[in-house]
């Protein structure tokens, strides 16, 4: 699975079976001053209705992003980035309340570069304060490349944007030059 990632390749289920999608134009999101953090959500930000947490609940938030009426997280797919989540290589962001857990999202970190896999929300914003979260950390991090895999309307609002394959590509081997830390 690593390999496929190096190579620009990520796994998808449906109805029981694993397909790999290296798509013609990439999605990313940008994580310098291009990225995007609308006025409503810097509201929420400053009033910080959640704790964030790393890590400590992964299964959960991928369980999470697979609640909705189509999905392409299955069984083997959950099992297979739990392994990657005990190998260090998956992380997830979370949002915690009173209530428990309200959003989140997970990915795939190698070397510089994060391919975001999924995230979401059982409260207002919780999946966009993740997302803050996890620019800020990448940043801080060093890497240089975030993946979103598809472009979306909701993506689009940080500022995403897509690249041709090839340019991805390019983007791809600079942000898996750079060193691990």
């Amino acid at each position: 699975m690593l390999g496929a990632y190096a190579e620009g390749v990520f796994p998808m289920a449906e109805d029981g079976e694993i397909y790999w999608f290296s798509p013609i134009r990439r999605g990313l999101i940008p994580l310098d001053e291009a990225f995007h953090i609308s006025k409503g959500l810097r509201r929420t930000l400053k009033k910080r209705p959640f704790e964030i947490r790393w890590n400590t609940a992964f299964r959960q938030v991928m369980e999470g992003c697979a609640e909705r009426e189509e999905t392409w997280i299955d069984s083997v797919i959950l099992e297979s980035y739990c392994e990657l989540f005990k190998m260090g290589f998956a992380h997830s962001v979370e949002c915690w309340d009173e209530d428990g857990l309200q959003g989140g999202l997970y990915g795939i970190r190698i070397r510089g570069a994060f391919f975001g896999e999924s995230m979401f929300s059982r409260k207002t914003d919780a999946s966009k304060v993740a997302l803050v979260e996890l620019v800020e950390w990448l940043r801080e991090e060093g890497v240089i490349l975030l993946d979103t895999q598809w472009m979306t309307d909701h993506l689009r609002r940080f500022g995403g944007y897509e690249v041709p394959k090839e340019i991805y590509q390019e983007m791809l081997a600079e942000a898996l030059a750079v060193p691990p830390r």
